[in-house]
Formats: C-alpha cells, sequence, structure tokens
C-alpha cells in the first residue's frame, strides 16, 4: 500500500480524482495508489489544465536532470562503477547508456562542425609535399608553378583556389596518352575473371572511360562500351560522379564521414563486446551487460572530447585531446575494467594490453569496410 503525502484538494494526486482502473494502460488499481505499479502512470481523472502541464513538464526535466547529473558525474569520476550500479539495478539513477552514447557523440560533432565553421583561420590546409611545405588555399591565390614532365621538359601547371589547372599543352597530352593506354574490356572478358577482381577491374574501366570521354549519362557510357545496361552497371559507373564530388570538395566529404562515426561506433560495439564476453567468461555478466561497460567507455571518450574542444580551440593547439588520448584515456579504462570485473592487477594489466591490441586490429578492418561503405553511399 502506497501512503499519501499531503496534497492540496484540486492538485491532480488529490484523493478525489483517482480512479479503479489505470487510463493508460487498463491495469486495475486501488483508490490508495497514486501511481498506476504496471506503468507508473499517475492515477488521475481530472481534466488537464496549464497549470498542471507546466508542474509536469518542470518535474520531468528536473528527474531528467537528475538522472543526467549522476550519469555525468560518475561517468566521469568513477571509471567501471557507473556500469557496476546500472548492471546491478540502478537503472533510474542514471539515463540509458545506449541512448546516452549516441547523444553525446552527436552532440560533439555538431558542436566541433559550428566551431570550426565560426572559428577565424580554421579552413584546412593541402599538403603539397615534395619540399615538405604546407600551401593554403587561401595563400595560393592565381599562381603558376614550373615543373618537369615526362619527357624531361619544363612545364606548369596553374594552382587556384578551386585546385589544379593543368595548361592546355599538359592537358593535351594526357589526354593522348590516355587514349593511347585505354584498352576496352569486353562483358564476355569480365565474365572469365573472379567475382572479386571482376568488380575491381570494372570500376577501373568505367573510370578509365569516364575521365576520357567525360560521359555523365551511364546508359549512353554503357552503350558506347557496348556494356550491360543492368541496375549494377549503372551504380558502379555513376560513381564516377561521386568521385568527382569527393575530389572537389573532400572536406566536404571528411564533415559527411566523420558525421557517421557514432552510427559506426554503435554497430561495431557488439563486434567488439564479443571479445569482452570471451576474456571474461568466467565473470557473472551477461553479453549485454559487457555491451553496456563499452557504450560506457565509449561515452567517457566523447564526453571527454567534448569538455576538450572549447579548451584546444582558443589555444589553437591539441593539448587536452593528446592528453585524453595518451595518458588519460588508457587510464581511465584501466580502472574500468579493475572497477567493474574486480580482478588484481596483473590480469587487468594482461588483459588490458590484449584489448588493445583486438580494439585497434579489429577497429582498423571495420573502419575500412565502414569508409568503403560510406564512399560508395556518398
Amino acid at each position: 500500500m502506497e501512503t499519501d503525502k499531503p496534497v492540496k484538494s484540486n492538485s491532480r494526486k488529490s484523493f478525489k480524482y483517482r480512479g479503479t482502473e489505470c487510463l493508460n494502460c487498463g491495469h486495475p488499481l486501488d483508490l490508495s495508489d497514486r501511481y498506476c505499479s504496471y506503468c507508473s502512470q499517475l492515477n488521475t481523472k481530472k481534466q488537464l489544465s496549464l497549470k498542471d502541464f507546466l508542474e509536469e513538464f518542470i518535474g520531468s526535466v528536473l528527474v531528467y536532470d537528475s538522472r543526467l547529473r549522476y550519469t555525468l558525474k560518475d561517468l566521469l569520476f568513477k571509471p567501471g562503477t557507473i556500469t557496476k550500479n546500472y548492471v546491478n539495478g540502478q537503472r533510474l539513477k542514471y539515463a540509458n547508456p545506449f541512448r546516452f552514447f549516441l547523444s553525446v557523440s552527436i552532440v560533439y560533432f555538431l558542436l566541433q562542425s559550428l566551431l570550426t565553421t565560426l572559428a577565424p583561420g580554421a579552413n584546412p590546409f593541402v599538403n603539397f609535399n615534395k619540399n615538405g611545405n604546407n600551401v593554403s588555399l587561401d595563400s595560393i591565390g592565381n599562381q603558376n608553378v614550373i615543373f618537369t614532365n615526362d619527357e624531361g621538359k619544363k612545364d606548369t601547371l596553374k594552382l587556384t583556389d578551386r585546385g589544379v589547372v593543368l595548361n592546355k599543352d599538359t592537358l593535351s597530352k594526357k589526354e593522348e596518352k590516355s587514349r593511347e593506354n585505354f584498352k576496352l574490356i569486353t562483358e564476355v572478358d569480365l565474365d572469365t575473371l573472379q567475382w572479386g577482381n571482376r568488380i575491381v577491374t570494372r570500376f577501373t574501366l568505367y573510370r578509365d572511360f569516364y575521365e576520357l570521354h567525360e560521359i555523365k549519362d551511364a546508359s549512353v557510357a554503357l552503350d558506347s562500351m557496348n556494356h550491360k545496361n543492368t541496375s549494377f552497371n549503372r551504380w558502379v559507373y555513376n560513381k564516377n560522379s561521386a568521385i568527382d564530388r569527393i575530389s572537389e570538395d573532400p572536406f566536404g566529404f571528411v564533415n559527411y564521414l566523420m558525421g557517421k562515426i557514432p552510427f559506426f561506433l554503435f554497430f561495431f560495439t557488439p563486434i567488439c563486446a564479443v571479445f569482452f564476453w570471451l576474456l571474461y567468461s568466467k565473470s557473472q555478466y551477461t553479453y549485454m551487460e559487457h555491451m553496456v561497460f563499452i557504450f560506457h567507455i565509449f561515452s567517457f571518450i566523447f564526453l571527454a572530447m567534448l569538455i576538450a574542444l572549447l579548451p584546444d580551440m582558443l589555444i589553437g593547439q591539441d593539448v587536452f585531446s593528446s592528453l585524453l588520448f595518451g595518458i588519460i584515456g588508457p587510464f581511465y579504462f584501466y580502472k574500468a575494467l579493475r572497477n567493474f570485473y574486480k580482478q588484481n592487477r596483473l590480469i587487468t594489466i594482461i588483459k588490458f594490453v590484449f584489448l588493445n591490441i583486438i580494439f585497434w586490429f579489429s577497429s582498423t578492418i571495420a573502419a575500412v569496410l565502414f569508409f568503403a561503405v560510406t564512399a560508395a553511399t556518398y
């Protein structure tokens, strides 16, 4: 039985407004029940007024603020303890680990993009690395650079804020070489190749044909090469326009790629959790509880990066980010393993090293696949 605290007679929590059935889920209630024991909705039949609405809104904000406060405090200063408390049943005290990770990571990339856009001199630079000199796109203007071509003769290229433009003589010679080197491969010849080699050869062929003839319409290009006008062939040929977009605006592609990282980590975490599950197979924790631990680690990284973002931007150096990834992050991960899994220092250090090796190896493979898929869908 739930004991009632004194409430005002016109309050929605007042005894006179209560019913014997939950209006949300239909669960049977007693008049002494202030809330439904099944869905937690307030047991009241009173019509909603503006005052009631504002009180409930403020109350819900304060409750969420309390969960956020506990989550931030324990996540930052109690590595591993927040996960231990959460899996031991303290669910309402903390924000949902999966939702919190997505929220903090998306906020980080949004804020980073905003600060990069607003900060003066935030434009990235291009490195022409023959002499090891960094050349800013803003500073090159329209300049002619002398270089030696393949025939040993001096030639020029033009640097502009839109990229590198070859002069007409260089362009015509390059085009002649491309025409001489281009070799059309028929569908019959492609079908004789293995599946992986066939896809790479087809993509290279279509790219060479596109650069040589500059035909943007996939159907026209395929007809010119006497290739089948299938949806797959059109898709492969249309990737040329994506390559053009990336080469014209590489930083735009990088921003597009960075914005997908939270979702990459979200789907990479179940794979990472398998190694924790195998390595800590003798612990009492389930596979899902290992996932909660990993999400809390990732959340800490993005939260710390979010805190370090503004100071690094102000001083113009990645001092705080370097400290995070070089010292604070590894130490935090080690302490989290110690506090959550409760094993001695030596075993924890061995597993810490092993998990780091496995993480970087598997994340590299996953990142390459992620980059390929992102570029293919760009």
